[in-house]
């Protein structure tokens, strides 16, 4: 069947059949005041809730490592005459272009 040619017969009958006055009085305040009642499930109910149990076990992870690194003793740094210190040899490393550079050819 056509579309077209049904959807003009459907709306020959809707004129064909006059509507009642039998409905009742704020009948449609009602039924949208029911419909709003009514609490639809979110599609990302089960996102937020997910998401926040992550949050919570994220700031779990952040204080246990804090305590960690809190409660744990300190080594002093201890140099012997055979043992180098590694930030002298990465400055060492880093301007040795520069000291290069100075020298004269």
């Amino acid at each position: 069947m056509d579309i077209a040619e049904l959807q003009k017969k459907l709306i020959a009958a809707a004129r064909a059949n006059v509507p009642g006055d039998h409905v009742p009085y704020a009948f449609e305040k009602r039924v949208t005041a029911l419909l709003a009642s009514r609490v639809a499930p979110q599609s990302l109910d089960l996102w937020v809730r997910g998401l926040w149990r992550a949050a919570v076990s994220c700031v779990g992870v952040a204080l246990l490592c804090a305590a960690w690194s809190l409660l744990t003793p300190t080594i002093a740094p201890t140099t012997t005459p055979g043992s180098t210190d590694l930030s002298q040899d990465f400055e060492n490393t880093l301007l040795a272009s520069v000291d290069q550079g100075d020298q004269a050819p």
